[in-house]
C-alpha cells in the first residue's frame, strides 16, 4: 500500500486548491514548511510555439507569484521534451539533426514566455540531459517487477498497479497502448512503452536493453523526481494530460516509490476557438466542477486561425493583453480565443493604461518603477488581511479599498481565481479615478496634500495587487499597428484638427457635435495641456 499519512504543516494563508485527484478543493498543506515544489509539464519543442501552449506558464507563473507573496519558497519546474517521435519526424522533414531543432523550438517557446511575462520558472529541464535519470527509474521498476524489458523495449505492467486509473477514472483495460510491432510484445494492451528500443537512423543512447530512447511518461516522473524529490506539492499541467500521460506518470511513480507523487493535480482548461476544438492538439470537454471529464476528439485550429505565429500574435496584441486575456477566466474554465475576445480584452486592459497616463499628470512621475524599485518589489509579501494603509485623513477611499483588496486576496485564497481578482482591480480602478475627479487632483492649486497622499496609497495597493498577477510590472512594448489601426488613427486626427478649428472660431455647438458623435461609437477625446488625444471607451 502507498503510504499517505506523511507529516503535513499548516498553510500560511486560507489557501484552498482544486484537486483532480480527489474531485474536490482542499486547503494546502505542503510536504515541508513554507515551501512548494511545483511541476508543469512543458512542451514537446518540434515546431513554433502557439497561444495554447501559452495557457498552462501564465496561470502558474500567477500561482507562483501568489504563493511568493504568501511567503512561501516555491521551486517551480517546466520541462521540455526533447526526444520524441514529431521531433524526428521533424528533423527527417528538415533534414537537420533532432537536437538542432530542439534548441531552435526552445528558443522561440521561451522568448514567448517572457514576453508574457512569464520569468518565475525555477528550473527548465530537458529529457535528454536526464537520460541516466530515466534509465536507473525504469531499473527500479523492473526490480520491482512493475515493469519488463521485452527484445529492447521496456514497457509498465498496468495489471500490476490496482490503483491504476484513479486520476482520470478509467480502468487498466481502458487504456490504449500502441499498435504495431509494440502491440505483439505486450503482455497487456493498455501497457505503455518506458523505453523504446532504437530504430535505424534514429537518436539512441545505450542502456541495459541496447540503443533506445526513453518513452514519453517516463521522462516527467524522473526529472520531478531528480528536482523534487519523490513526493512533492503540485502537478499542474492542461486538462488533456490527465490520460494518459499524468495516469501513467502517477502509476510508475507510485509504484517505483510506494509514496504518493504528487498532493494536488491541478489541471488548466483548454483555449478553443469557438468549435475549431482545442488549438494546437488533443481536445477535451470539462466543466469548471469536473476537471476530470473523459478527453474528446476534437479538430485542431489551422496555424493561421491562432495555432501557429505567437511571435506575430505579441507583435500585433501586445504581450501584457495576451496575458491578461488568458487570466480573466478562470483556470479551470475553457478559453475561448477569438480575435473579438482579444479585442475586448485590450479595450478593458486600455482602461487601466490611460489612468497611469493619469497617475503621471497628477504626480509627475510614471507609474511603472524603476529596475531597482522593481526588484525591491519582488520582496513584497502579503500583508495583514484588511490592512490597506488606512490613516484618519484617508478613511473613506481606505475603507473602500481595503474591502477590495480582501476580496482579491479571498479570490485567490479560493484555488488562484484569478478571472475574480481582475474583477477587483476594475473596481480599485473605478474608485481611484472618482477620487481623482473628487479631490480635483489633476488641479495642482486646489487639492489637498491629505487627498493626495490618500490618492497613492490606493495606486500603491493597486499596483501590489496587479504585481501578484504579473501585470504592469513594466511599461508594455509597443504593439505593431495594421494598415486598418493606421487609418484610424488618421481619421481620428482629422476628426480632432475639424474640432480645434471650430473651436478657435467659437462655432461651440459644431466642436460639442464631432465629440458627441465620437463618444456614440465608442470614442473618447480628451483635452490635456493644449493637446486633444483620443481612446477608444
Amino acid at each position: 500500500m502507498i503510504d499517505t499519512t506523511s507529516k503535513t504543516h499548516t498553510p500560511k494563508a486560507n489557501i484552498r486548491v482544486y484537486n483532480t485527484l480527489s474531485r474536490s478543493k482542499e486547503p494546502l498543506e505542503t510536504v515541508q514548511p513554507s515551501k512548494v515544489g511545483m511541476y508543469l509539464c512543458g512542451p514537446t519543442v518540434y515546431k513554433e510555439a502557439h497561444i495554447g501552449h501559452m495557457v498552462g506558464p501564465v496561470i502558474f507563473d500567477s500561482i507562483k507569484r501568489y504563493l511568493t507573496y504568501n511567503g512561501y519558497e516555491v521551486n517551480w519546474i517546466v520541462n521540455i521534451t526533447d526526444v520524441d517521435d514529431k521531433l524526428i519526424g521533424q528533423s527527417k522533414i528538415r533534414d537537420i539533426p533532432m537536437s538542432q531543432i530542439a534548441t531552435e523550438m526552445t528558443m522561440d517557446y521561451c522568448a514567448n514566455l517572457l514576453a508574457l511575462g512569464v520569468d518565475q520558472i525555477t528550473h527548465m529541464p530537458r529529457a535528454t540531459d536526464h537520460i541516466d535519470e530515466i534509465i536507473a527509474f525504469i531499473e527500479e521498476l523492473i526490480a520491482s517487477d512493475y515493469a519488463y524489458a521485452v527484445d529492447g523495449d521496456v514497457f509498465f505492467d498496468v495489471q500490476k498497479d490496482t490503483h491504476y486509473g484513479k486520476l482520470s477514472n478509467r480502468s487498466a483495460d481502458s487504456q490504449q497502448g500502441e499498435g504495431g510491432g509494440a502491440a505483439a510484445r505486450k503482455r497487456a494492451p493498455g501497457d505503455f512503452a518506458l523505453w523504446k528500443g532504437a530504430k535505424p537512423g534514429e537518436p539512441s543512447w545505450d542502456s541495459p536493453w541496447g540503443l533506445g530512447r526513453p518513452g514519453w511518461h517516463i521522462e516527467c516522473s524522473a526529472m520531478s523526481r531528480r528536482l523534487l524529490g519523490k513526493t512533492f506539492d503540485i502537478h499542474g499541467g492542461g486538462l488533456d494530460l490527465i490520460f494518459p500521460h499524468h495516469e501513467n506518470e502517477l502509476a510508475q511513480s507510485e509504484c517505483c516509490h510506494q509514496a504518493t507523487m504528487a498532493r494536488y493535480w491541478m489541471h488548466n482548461g483548454l483555449l478553443r476557438a469557438g468549435e475549431a476544438g482545442k488549438i494546437g492538439g488533443r481536445g477535451a470537454s470539462a466543466s469548471e466542477t469536473d476537471t476530470a471529464a473523459p478527453v474528446a476528439a476534437a479538430g485542431k485550429m489551422s496555424r493561421s486561425q491562432g495555432a501557429g505565429g505567437l511571435r506575430s500574435l505579441i507583435a500585433r496584441r501586445g504581450g501584457e493583453n495576451l496575458r491578461f486575456f488568458l487570466l480573466r477566466t478562470h483556470y479551470r474554465s475553457t478559453v475561448v480565443f477569438s480575435d473579438e475576445a482579444l479585442d475586448e480584452s485590450a479595450a478593458s486592459l486600455e482602461k487601466f493604461y490611460v489612468f497611469f497616463q493619469r497617475y503621471q499628470r497628477i504626480t509627475g512621475k510614471p507609474f511603472y518603477l524603476e529596475t531597482s524599485d522593481q526588484e525591491e518589489r519582488r520582496l513584497v509579501t502579503r500583508r495583514a488581511d484588511g490592512d490597506a494603509h488606512a490613516t484618519a485623513g484617508d478613511a473613506g477611499i481606505a475603507a473602500e479599498l481595503a474591502s477590495m483588496r480582501d476580496r482579491f486576496l479571498a479570490a485567490m485564497d479560493d484555488d488562484f481565481n484569478t478571472g475574480a481578482a481582475i474583477s477587483e482591480l476594475f473596481q480599485m480602478l473605478t474608485l481611484l479615478n472618482r477620487a481623482a475627479d473628487q479631490m480635483q487632483l489633476e488641479e495642482a492649486d486646489r487639492r489637498k496634500p491629505e487627498d493626495l497622499q490618500a490618492f497613492l496609497r490606493g495606486v500603491e495597493t493597486l499596483r501590489e495587487l496587479a504585481g501578484v498577477l504579473g501585470l504592469f510590472l513594466k511599461a508594455p512594448a509597443a504593439v505593431a499597428k495594421g494598415d486598418a489601426d493606421a487609418l484610424a488613427d488618421q481619421f481620428a486626427q482629422i476628426l480632432i484638427d475639424l474640432r480645434n478649428r471650430a473651436r478657435q472660431t467659437k462655432d461651440f455647438g459644431t466642436a460639442d457635435l464631432v465629440r458627441d458623435e465620437l463618444k456614440k461609437i465608442g470614442v473618447i477625446l480628451e483635452d490635456r495641456k493644449g493637446q486633444t488625444h483620443w481612446r477608444k471607451e
